[in-house]
């Protein structure tokens, strides 16, 4: 079961869990991190590095946060804002760098 970043991370973005990931598939939006669902090989080193608990395993996340499963998911495999292709399986977050959008529901995001 891959990980998912849940809402805490929203304007956070600490970027601890992206040093931990040994397979660099933490992704960078506008307001939020991603991990890509197709890249992540489920060992949970950047679940304890994050400082806001955003991070989970997908069949573990808070009932309140099950949206964040599937957005994650379509984060990779539907066109982000301003982008014709998914972004896939990109290969990797360092070689792509910050995205620099987030999906629909994370824009829309209200700010706590």
């Amino acid at each position: 079961m891959p990980y998912v970043i849940a809402a805490a991370c929203i304007d956070v973005m600490d970027r601890s869990c992206m040093e931990e990931c040994p397979v660099d598939c933490i992704y960078e939006g506008e307001r939020k991190l991603y991990i890509n669902p197709a890249e992540c090989i489920d060992r949970g080193a950047c679940e304890p590095a994050c400082p806001v608990s955003a991070i989970s395993q997908d069949r573990r996340v808070p009932g309140d946060q099950r949206d964040f499963v599937a957005d994650s998911a379509r984060f990779f495999t539907e066109p982000l804002p301003g982008r014709d292709e998914p972004l896939g399986m990109a290969g990797g977050a360092s070689a792509l760098g910050p995205i620099g959008v987030d999906s629909e529901l994370v824009a829309a995001f209200e700010a706590v």
